[in-house]
């Protein structure tokens, strides 16, 4: 059984900071991909970020030059520093991962419970 838990969200004052904490556990051999998503009421899921195993980073234009993904592979976590929030930025952030919990099977999506950012004065 794969979990991945957040942490970190909260209310921030516009052009304010916060890092989220996505932590992956479990039955674990490889994690493939692994970022954020997030979603604003009445809104699709979209992606904010996300980094390979490689290290290759992907951005949503929105957010480019002023969130950081990074990832610690000993730890099985993900981190989304983000500067410069706005209150466009207020939606439930979702971590999500590609893992894969076996050598000879393919990755599977799995997701968190998503954690509240709201922006506002």
């Amino acid at each position: 059984q794969v979990q991945l838990v957040e942490s970190g969200g909260g209310l921030v004052q516009p052009g304010g900071s916060l890092r989220l904490s996505c932590a992956a556990s479990g039955s674990i051999f490889k994690i493939y991909t692994i970022g954020w998503f997030r979603q604003a009421p009445g809104k699709q899921r979209d992606l904010v970020a996300n980094i390979i195993s490689s290290g290759t980073t992907n951005y949503a234009d929105s957010v480019k030059g002023r969130f950081t993904i990074s990832r610690d592979n000993a730890k099985n976590t993900v981190y989304l520093q983000m500067n410069s929030l706005n209150p466009e930025d207020t939606a439930v952030y979702y971590c999500n991962a590609d893992i894969g919990v076996t050598m000879s099977g393919g990755p599977k999506p799995y997701w968190g419970q998503g954690t509240q950012v709201t922006v506002s004065s």
